[in-house]
């Protein structure tokens, strides 16, 4: 196996990833300019967490991992799935824990926040890779599939609701659900657990306030468009605004007084407001070739751990991606997620970055 060293990465995936970053930053650094006028004391923090936390060590991360044999992920994939699950519980620790918004997400040690549940997310899909690759074509069973996924998707869920934190366990349940897709589950299983989830919404929303105002205001975003539908109003003014061919780099309006979280979840409605329709589309198509170089690297991987990990892998950045354009344009309701490698989030840069270092190695074994 030593002979992958003298085998190159997907090169056209490495590309498509550093136009995907550089890209990212140029609408960051733009978006950043309504966070400045807001609070420019935070401007400076918030870039060098963006670009020496996010990008600077994620690049780091993703060369490094690029020379890791994958295969070392499926021997160490329980003690890595235990580890995630230790680290995301520490965030219901005093002193460790950091709450902001109401949600206990992140854990703050020697001045550094870090969302742990960005672990959990990779955690999962490295165990479930492993063991659906382990059972083979057994998987269509009750006891060797479905009972598996319910397992995983009881204990992130459980940890992550507490939290809480929905939309990251969205993000898990629909990469797991490729996954067994992929390895050969039962459809009859798939619309099981469509049933599932669907009770599991509609029983959250009555539980939890949030998950209600959310669905109602995605119903009806007129309602109350001071309050809960503020952000999705606001989101669709500077989407329209920016019409086919945008105000221009540093012109969005909304970004400095109406879009709320301009460098977060709101990304991507600056993003149209400033390139428009032509540049919205050209972002888009650099995610969908994204994902299509990467399940072209999941069909070619010498085997079914390898092609299952980076499926899973491409669909835990292409879903929390694409579910965050839909939420911004009005499709699905408003999640919260960011726009992976545009959004500000030092740890979401990082640990996506490195999930590409991954991908990479498995790209080095690519069957011809």
């Amino acid at each position: 196996m030593n002979r992958f060293l003298n085998k190159k990465v997907d090169r056209t995936f490495a590309l498509i990833v550093v136009i995907l970053t550089c890209a990212g930053f140029v609408i960051f650094s733009s978006a950043s300019l309504g966070l400045l006028a807001r609070n420019g004391a935070s401007f400076s923090k918030v870039a060098l967490s963006q670009l020496f936390f996010g990008i600077g060590l994620g690049s780091l991360a993703a060369y490094g991992l690029s020379r890791v044999q994958y295969r070392l992920w499926r021997k160490w994939s329980l003690p890595i799935l235990i580890l995630s699950i230790v680290a995301t519980l520490l965030v219901f620790l005093p002193y460790i824990g950091a709450e902001y918004g109401g949600a206990k997400r992140w854990i703050h040690i020697a001045g550094i926040s870090f969302q742990p549940a960005e672990l959990l997310k990779i955690g999962v899909v490295i165990y479930f890779a492993a063991w659906l690759s382990s059972v083979r074509e057994r998987v269509a069973e009750f006891r060797y599939g479905l009972l598996p996924l319910f397992v995983l998707l009881a204990i992130s869920g459980t940890i992550l609701l507490l939290q809480p934190d929905t939309d990251t366990f969205i993000i898990i349940a629909i990469a797991s659900l490729a996954m067994y897709v992929s390895a050969g589950g039962s459809m009859k299983h798939v619309l099981l657990i469509g049933l599932i989830g669907l009770i599991g919404i509609m029983f959250l929303a009555t539980m939890r306030p949030y998950i209600k105002s959310r669905l109602m205001t995605f119903l009806n975003p007129a309602a109350d468009p001071l309050g809960a539908g503020y952000q999705i109003q606001q989101s669709l003014i500077a989407i329209g605004s920016g019409g086919f061919s945008g105000r221009g780099f540093g012109q969005s309006i909304q970004k400095f007084q109406y879009l709320p979280e301009p460098i977060g979840d709101s990304i991507f409605a600056v993003e149209a407001e400033e390139f428009g329709f032509i540049g919205s589309m050209t972002l888009i198509g650099i995610f969908l070739v994204f994902m299509l170089r990467g399940l072209r690297i999941a069909t070619h991987a010498p085997d079914k751990f390898g092609g299952l990990l980076a499926i899973g892998i491409v669909i835990l950045i292409i879903a929390n991606s694409f579910l965050n354009i839909a939420a911004m344009l009005g499709i699905i309701p408003l999640s919260g997620l960011p726009l992976l490698f545009v959004s500000h989030g030092g740890t979401a840069m990082l640990i996506t970055l490195a999930e590409v270092g991954i991908l990479l190695n498995i790209s080095r074994y690519q069957k011809n």
